[in-house]
């Protein structure tokens, strides 16, 4: 009697893992999807600028914001690093939660990406959470061909945030948002050895097509960027 039972456990685990899995890779879809939607827009993408210098891009789809005067937000995504040669890393599944108290009201969807100009922050993210605006500096980041004129001392914050909205929300900005590393979903897609540093340092085998799919895109962005004008 103990062999059915344990053979039917193990099957529904398998079935579990095997559906967070696609999950995963579904959500790895739709961060190639938006990175992809909102720089091919010329006039509002991110600028070459920031792209050629970036040290680590994180793209989060759908993060939700609701509230009624006390509202909350939750994400997940992915993050890239840029590695020693100026390549870019196999993405860690990250997450981004937060709260605010303030007269708010509505529900919104809201597609995030966030330019990291340092690897302060990507450090801290690796070894713990990291709290946009109290752990480094966060600002909306410029858009357009204009931006690409910006100054050194116009470009001081550590993370640029731009963000694609949809839905009605009145309330906060992206600062007091905490980001983290999501071990579950690293370990569901990549294995039961997915730390971080390994996944940034190539050192995870069997990669799915759709987490590379986010990487390559990345290479094709950086090296249009590289050679565009400054």
């Amino acid at each position: 009697m103990l062999r059915p039972l344990m053979l039917t456990a193990l099957l529904a685990l398998a079935g579990q893992s095997l559906a967070a899995s696609e999950t995963n890779l579904t959500r790895a879809q739709d961060a190639t999807r938006v990175l992809n939607e909102i720089m091919m827009a010329p006039d509002k993408r991110v600028p070459n600028r920031l792209i050629d210098e970036a040290e680590a891009i994180a793209v989060i789809p759908d993060v939700v914001k609701a509230g009624l005067v006390v509202g909350g937000r939750h994400g997940r995504g992915l993050l890239s690093v840029r590695s020693p040669d100026r390549t870019w890393s196999n993405p860690s599944f990250i997450s981004v939660s937060g709260g605010s108290i303030g007269f708010q009201a509505g529900v919104q969807s809201t597609d995030v990406i966030l330019i990291f100009r340092t690897r302060r922050g990507v450090d801290s993210l690796v070894n713990g959470k990291f709290t946009l605006g109290a752990d480094a500096a966060v600002a909306a980041g410029p858009v357009g061909r204009n931006a690409q004129a910006a100054t050194d001392d116009q470009l001081k914050a550590e993370i640029y945030s731009y963000s694609r909205s949809r839905g009605l929300f009145a309330g906060v900005a992206l600062d007091g948002s905490v980001l983290a590393i999501d071990k579950k979903s690293n370990v569901d897609v990549y294995g039961p050895k997915a730390r971080p540093r390994r996944i940034f340092e190539g050192r995870v085998q069997d990669v799915p097509s759709a987490v590379v799919d986010f990487r390559d895109r990345l290479e094709e962005y950086a090296a249009s960027a590289e050679s565009a004008p400054q």
